[in-house]
């Protein structure tokens, strides 16, 4: 938690944009690998840096081997998103505004270089709704794979 507040505390200081940070919640392996970690989906959970209350887990492929281990591999773009409400949601202004092309909450590098798997939230306000993007962009040529999940505000507890 305190990697979370340091990153929070900066983007405040310097008006960036907030990204997560997921922590790791298990994984499976999906091919055997003689020589480094296998191949493996893995499971991320974060929680919306912008909007407290939405939680959000991600299922992405990992490349293992020597090349995968020694982070020198490029993941593939296969990813799912869903996002729930653990507690009140209150959407700030700013999110309310909204922007055309969303706002990312979340991204990780999945290739040394030039590609990354991103979340983009949107607003939805004629249903008032959260709708979560993941999809993998690269310099030159994103990929169309994707996933969404909503999030209804709704009412909590009492």
């Amino acid at each position: 938690m305190k990697l979370r507040t340091m990153v929070l505390s900066m983007a405040l200081v310097f008006g960036m944009t907030t990204v997560a940070v997921a922590e790791d919640i298990g994984s499976v392996s999906t091919v055997f690998k003689m020589l480094g970690a296998n191949d493996k989906i893995v499971i991320e959970a974060f929680d919306d840096p912008d909007i407290d209350g939405v939680t959000c887990y991600l299922s992405r492929a990992k490349k293992g081997g020597v090349s995968g281990t020694l982070g020198l591999a490029e993941d593939t773009s296969d990813a799912s998103v869903d996002c729930v409400q653990i507690g009140p949601i209150n959407i700030p202004a700013r999110v309310k505004a909204g922007k055309e092309d969303g706002e990312a909450v979340f991204k990780k590098r999945t290739s040394l270089l030039f590609k990354t798997m991103q979340v983009v939230r949107f607003y939805d306000a004629k249903r008032n709704v959260l709708v979560y993007l993941s999809y993998s962009d690269r310099v030159v040529e994103g990929s169309p794979k994707n996933s969404i999940s909503t999030v209804p505000v709704l009412p909590w507890g009492e």
